[in-house]
């Protein structure tokens, strides 16, 4: 993560289901579901001010380590989450054990 944004606090926003993260009165946030001790995280967006600026990344980063934190199992159908933890494989460790997307 680009150290502008290790400072700027995840919100999870149990209203919209979604993590946020807000820069610049500009949103980037991840959809996501949770149940039963495990999250689903859907979709990742951010807002057109923020493309290319790393904001993703943090956004995902946060949100990795608040489930983490908070011991959760992670589920990653979105593809720029998935693709995440396929380059950081050290994440792997917070994937729900059923979830066989990684499996080569």
């Amino acid at each position: 993560m680009k150290p502008e944004f290790e400072n700027i606090p995840l919100h999870k926003n149990e209203e919209t289901h979604r993590f946020e993260i807000i820069i610049e009165n500009h949103k980037a946030f991840i959809d996501y579901k949770e149940r039963s001790g495990k999250i689903t995280l859907i979709h990742t967006e951010v807002e057109p001010e923020l493309e290319g600026k790393g904001a993703a990344t943090a956004v995902i980063e946060k949100t990795l380590e608040y489930i983490e934190q908070n011991n959760y199992k992670l589920i990653p159908l979105c593809p720029l989450v998935f693709a995440y933890i396929k380059r950081h494989p050290e994440w792997k460790r917070i994937v729900d054990e059923n979830f066989k997307g990684f499996e080569e």
